[in-house]
């Protein structure tokens, strides 16, 4: 497996797009983003991210629809779903359907960074 480096983050808000990816490069992460599902279907089939961090609000498309394609395409692919609308059954449904982890926005990048590389770990893959 591989060592545990690009982190493909997926949102609709570039604030949080740039702000978010440029403090993980400061980790020593490579980062993309996507701020389209589409765009993010794309990354992972180029084989590209290690871990993708899902927003639950995209503009082309839910992202409960957006794991679904991403877990088609790469089954063991680690996903954090992020939201800020708190919904238990959202959550549920998300962990039942291949998410690795569902957080709450705003999220601690500290907080962050740890549940990308606890479901880094989960695949079996060294960090």
């Amino acid at each position: 497996m591989k060592q545990l480096r690009n982190i493909l983050l997926v949102d609709d808000e570039e604030d949080f797009l740039e702000t978010t990816s440029r403090r993980l490069r400061r980790r020593s992460f490579e980062v993309r983003t996507a701020a389209r599902c589409a765009e993010a279907v794309t990354e992972v089939l180029s084989g590209w991210p290690h871990v993708v961090v899902l927003d639950v609000m995209l503009p082309d498309t839910d992202g409960m629809e957006c794991l679904r394609r991403i877990k088609e395409v790469a089954p063991h692919l680690p996903v954090v779903m992020l939201t800020g609308h708190a919904s238990l059954q959202a959550s549920v449904w998300g962990l039942e359907h291949g998410a690795s982890d569902y957080c709450l926005k705003p999220i601690e990048l500290d907080e962050l960074v740890e549940k990308i590389i606890i479901a880094h770990k989960e695949t079996g893959a060294p960090s």
